[in-house]
């Protein structure tokens, strides 16, 4: 980023104020994938690179992942599904 946080003349409210930014981006620290969520991410690439052509509901009626929003998102997130 290019804000200084100890920067003697310019404040941090007109620093974000002059890259368009809300103050909020600088405290917000993105959480990573829980173990969980990585273990069925697995499974999800495995199910893919057998048969491509599933899409996230048919990935959800064949796989024990139910939840076809989350197969949905976390294929995105792999780059998987549309």
């Amino acid at each position: 980023m290019c804000i200084e946080k100890n920067h003697q003349k310019t404040s941090l409210r007109r620093q974000c104020q002059m890259l368009s930014l809300a103050r909020s981006n600088l405290y917000y620290t993105p959480k990573g994938e829980s173990a969980e969520n990585l273990q069925f991410m697995t499974i999800i690439d495995k199910q893919f690179l057998e048969t491509p052509w599933y899409g996230s509901r048919q990935m959800a009626r064949r796989s024990a992942l139910s939840e076809q929003n989350w197969l949905r998102r976390a294929g995105r997130s792999l780059s998987v599904l549309p």
